[in-house]
């Protein structure tokens, strides 16, 4: 079946899914969801409700529930484990469902539920299996421990290319991937890692230790999430191997998990940059109450700090008095010094976490930010003088001091705009310095600090080009 008649045959059961679960005809449902790949019954499962996505898991072979199982939403999973958690009839499935998952995606698992389901999980494994889940589960919650899985293959460096492949093909089945190997020592220290094309490639008689060049990259199970992702980056490799702090191997961690943890990371940081606190679970799963909890804090923070910008505004209200066209003005002034700042904290946060800069590179964007600030500035100032001054001709609406607002406009506008770059720039070394997560100096934080002094630095330009005339 070619890929756009199995995308039309897959449409047709997706519009009948709806007939066949009111009528709760398995038969139908089984015999066209069974021949789909994992991922296909994953997506599936997902624009199901969680009773109707419990009645079609259940149709399926356990071999293709297994494998379809961790590409499932988490909150599906979680509420498929609890449906089947108080089933005698599906306690036994459940069991095997737990036992068979690799163990870096039961970990995933066992972790986002409640303590008490979690160790009625852990008593359905069996001892070797609870034993993995309760290491993995020991480990830091974001550390990499918690995303490695033993499930990987190990050969010696005296083997020859042959008794690796020949230990490949017995034990290959059970590993995580067969991307890589890994060679280790009688203590099980980690030497080298080696490309299976590079086992395939070499002479059966060849020894392992010929093929070795011991430059290998591992990541330690102390280490953060965050940290995993960036070598994963770095490194191009599908697997990292995780080693203790005497450099014994103890895992691996595949590039699908990572992926996990840098989509969340990724999340967390635009929420964080929006001005509320990091949910901890999708938006439509998270009670109202939460969310109203996480987004009023920074709403109240924000509001304090726009307070700041009341007062510097209470010191000039002599200057608004005497001329109304600055209040006019005023928005335009610090709506580009907030615009300003927004984008250069916005660019400063993306590098830092992709790590295209570090803290020690402060002063290169100083400079940069500096020049690029007063760049801008004037290119704002100028169409700030140029509307004033078209605005002047058409309608006489500034006065006979025109070309002094629109000089003050100007200056303004590059003061306001230099100051905004600055400060969205910095900002985030300075909590990345302080150890704090730089998407916390979000873009709504950065323009209420620059409205404080943006005020200032307008109506000081006023003072200074008006006295004398307007004021």
């Amino acid at each position: 079946m070619t890929d756009e008649a199995q995308t039309h045959a897959h449409s047709d059961v997706y519009a009948l899914m709806e007939q066949w679960l009111a009528e709760r005809d398995g038969e139908a449902i089984a015999a066209h969801v069974v021949d789909w790949s994992p991922t296909e019954v994953a997506s599936l499962l997902g624009t199901l409700e969680a009773d109707d996505a419990a009645f079609v898991f259940r149709l399926l072979p356990e071999a293709v529930a297994g494998e379809a199982f961790p590409f499932l939403p988490m909150d599906l999973q979680e509420a498929l484990v609890d449906a089947w958690s108080h089933s005698k009839d599906t306690l036994p499935q459940l069991t095997r469902l737990l036992n068979n998952l690799p163990p870096d995606d039961r970990t995933a698992l066992l972790e986002s539920l409640d303590g008490e389901v979690t160790q009625r999980m852990l008593a359905l494994l069996s001892p070797e299996e609870r034993r993995v889940a309760l290491q993995l589960l020991g480990y830091p919650e974001d550390s990499v421990g918690r995303l490695m899985t033993p499930d990987y293959v190990a050969i010696r460096p005296g083997w020859t290319v042959e008794q690796a492949l020949g230990h490949l093909r017995r034990y290959g089945k059970s590993s995580e991937t067969i991307s890589v190997v890994y060679v280790v020592d009688r203590k099980w220290r980690l030497l080298d890692d080696l490309r299976i094309h590079e086992l395939l490639l070499a002479e059966p008689d060849s020894t392992i230790e010929a093929l070795m060049d011991e430059r290998f990259i591992a990541l330690h199970a102390s280490d953060d999430q965050e940290a995993a992702v960036q070598t994963f980056r770095e490194s191009d490799r599908v697997a990292l191997p995780v080693t203790d702090a005497g450099g014994v191997l103890i895992g691996i961690v595949t590039i699908d998990d990572v992926l996990d943890v840098a989509q969340e990371e990724a999340t967390e940081d635009i929420q964080k940059i929006g001005g509320l606190e990091a949910l901890d679970m999708p938006y439509i799963d998270t009670p109202f109450g939460t969310l109203i909890q996480k987004r009023a804090r920074w709403l109240v923070v924000l509001f304090v700090g726009e307070m700041f910008t009341a007062t510097a505004l209470g010191f000039f209200t002599e200057e608004i008095a005497k001329a109304q066209v600055l209040a006019i003005l005023m928005p335009l002034i610090i709506a580009s010094g907030g615009n300003s700042g927004s984008q250069a904290a916005s660019l400063m946060i993306r590098a830092l976490a992709v790590g295209e800069v570090g803290v020690r590179d402060w002063w290169r964007v100083m400079r940069r930010e500096i020049l690029s600030g007063l760049t801008l500035g004037l290119i704002l100032g100028s169409v700030g003088m140029l509307r004033i001054s078209l605005w002047q001709a058409a309608t006489q609406q500034y006065g006979p001091h025109w070309a002094l607002i629109a000089l003050t406009v100007g200056l303004s506008l590059v003061g306001v705009v230099l100051w905004g770059t600055i400060t969205g720039s910095m900002l985030p070394f300075l909590l990345r310095r302080l150890g704090q997560d730089p998407a916390t100096s979000s873009a709504l934080f950065v323009a209420t600090l620059v409205d404080v002094v943006g005020l200032v630095i307008y109506f000081l330009f006023a003072r200074w080009i008006l006295m004398g005339t307007l004021l």
